[in-house]
């Protein structure tokens, strides 16, 4: 979010003040995105990791503060519940061999923490939900005791009538109700950074909307929550409802949810993305930085654009723009609709997968919007999150006059693969780093075992010898084991020895 949050609670003075701080931010921004060669420069990836923290019984240890203390690694960095850590991780540039970069960025950072957490008897797990947290681990002395935290629990919490409500179907529904956000400390991502130049963010950011929901499908390592078996990617239905602002008699209404996949095909870049989000939610930290960005933009300078970049801190559509004022300042997309874990190797495919099939579709995107409407992109976002590679996705027919077709998702990330592999290949990506990682792909679309199925079919083993909590114990045991294996999913034994705790 770039500013540092010392308040708490804010007046009425100080969201009109930030509204109209955000309205220059956006005419800064559209004289910068105007600026010849503005943003123009080499294209680079990097990454973010959230991760949980689990004790010797496999249940989540809030102790992020103390193991944090004993590193001086500035890529770790604490998250909203105590049980919980981020990693940022360095970025790199697209050609040569960057997901090998980002793998060995991820070990060492894994390392450090690990060596960290072990001081305090914790051990640290990349997994989209724990399964074995409970409604005790989410409620209000969860949350890490930082004054950013605290100020965004309760701008959320004073814009709703009542508690946050969570419905989510699925094979065994659940509907809870909690009176903080630290739900949305159970979902924890892989968030990807893609630099794109200005001229082509129109066509990269509908190419990566149009790409998540084949990427999600494949990746899913989600599957319960609470104990309840609910969708393959369950983070993305708690997610939108754990920071969902709107009042609940008005959610059938045109405003977004925080958490949204978007409402249209963008047309022209970057720039409305950012106003949509501006003119859509009300800000929730309104705190000014100290630089007048127009003063700063006349006098040759690039601005930090503080108030915009606060602000879409706290919108978290699953595709993001991000403005960031390093190195003459740039654009970068934010792909955060990907699981943490299971594995390093299977992360990295993931990774690969989706920023080629990204860039490989961008060229076509033009041509595909005329017939493909964004409704059905919206769908398949959440048909991917639902089913998983079972899911029936609509694709752009080969022929653009034929509109779309309908897809198994198994079928149609096999059959994505070559356009992915185009675009890391276009990008510079070294040849035998792409076969590695998307090989993953087309092995886990074979065996139809993603982390979410691996999850699934050791819970419904366990349920017929133990009560469910201890099916969930000796299953992220298991799971810790086998991730730290190095073997990507599709390789992973089904079931789980009952002797293995």
């Amino acid at each position: 979010m770039g500013l540092p949050i010392d308040r708490e609670s804010f007046g009425k003075r100080d969201y009109e003040r930030f509204a109209r701080r955000l309205e220059a931010n956006l005419e800064v921004l559209r004289r910068l995105l105007s600026r010849p060669g503005f943003g123009v420069g080499e294209t680079t990836i990097g990454a973010e990791l959230e991760l949980a923290l689990i004790g010797p019984d496999a249940r989540p240890l809030p102790i992020n503060l103390a193991v944090i203390g004993e590193t001086l690694d500035p890529r770790i960095t604490v998250e909203l519940n105590r049980y919980n850590l981020e990693c940022n991780l360095r970025h790199t540039p697209i050609a040569g061999r960057p997901f090998d970069f980002l793998r060995r960025e991820m070990a060492d950072a894994l390392g450090e923490l690990g060596r960290a957490a072990a001081l305090h008897g914790a051990r640290v797990i990349a997994v989209g939900i724990l399964p074995t947290l409970m409604e005790a681990d989410l409620q209000s002395h969860a949350m890490t005791n930082t004054a950013r935290f605290r100020a965004l629990s309760a701008s959320l919490q004073r814009r709703r009538s009542g508690p946050f409500e969570f419905r989510i179907d699925g094979a065994e529904p659940l509907t809870v109700s909690c009176d903080d956000v630290t739900f949305e400390g159970a979902a924890t991502s892989l968030q990807l950074h893609l630099r794109v130049d200005p001229a082509r963010f129109a066509d990269l950011f509908n190419a990566a909307q149009l790409a998540t929901a084949p990427a999600l499908a494949v990746s899913g390592n989600s599957p319960n929550f609470l104990g309840h078996s609910l969708w393959r990617e369950t983070r993305v239905a708690l997610f939108k409802q754990a920071v969902d602002d709107r009042d609940p008699l008005a959610r059938g209404r045109s405003r977004e949810a925080r958490v949204s996949f978007g409402r249209g095909w963008i047309e022209h870049g970057a720039l409305e993305v950012f106003s949509d989000a501006v003119h859509t939610h009300e800000a929730l930290l309104p705190i000014l930085g100290p630089e007048d960005p127009f003063e700063c933009l006349e006098a040759g300078g690039t601005p930090a654009l503080d108030e915009i970049r606060l602000h879409q801190g706290t919108v978290w559509s699953w595709n993001r723009p991000v403005y960031d004022p390093a190195a003459g300042g740039h654009l970068r997309i934010e792909l955060r609709a990907l699981p943490a874990g299971p594995t390093i190797v299977d992360m990295m495919a993931n990774a690969a997968f989706l920023i080629g099939l990204s860039l490989g579709l961008a060229g076509e995107m033009r041509a595909r919007l005329e017939t493909f409407p964004f409704e059905s992109a919206h769908r398949n976002f959440y048909r991917a999150a639902k089913w998983g590679l079972d899911s029936m996705l609509s694709w752009p027919a080969s022929d653009a006059r034929d509109g779309a077709v309908e897809v198994v998702a198994r079928d149609l990330v096999a059959s994505l693969l070559p356009v992915a592999e185009r675009g890391l290949r276009d990008a510079g990506v070294d040849s035998v780093e792409i076969g590695e990682h998307l090989s993953v792909i087309r092995a886990r679309c074979e065996s139809g075992q993603t982390g979410a199925q691996w999850q699934t079919a050791a819970i419904r083993q366990l349920d017929q010898q133990m009560d469910r909590v201890s099916a969930l114990a000796l299953v992220v045991e298991r799971y810790f084991e086998l991730s730290n294996s190095g073997l990507p999913v599709h390789c992973w034994e089904p079931g789980v020895p009952v002797t293995a705790r």
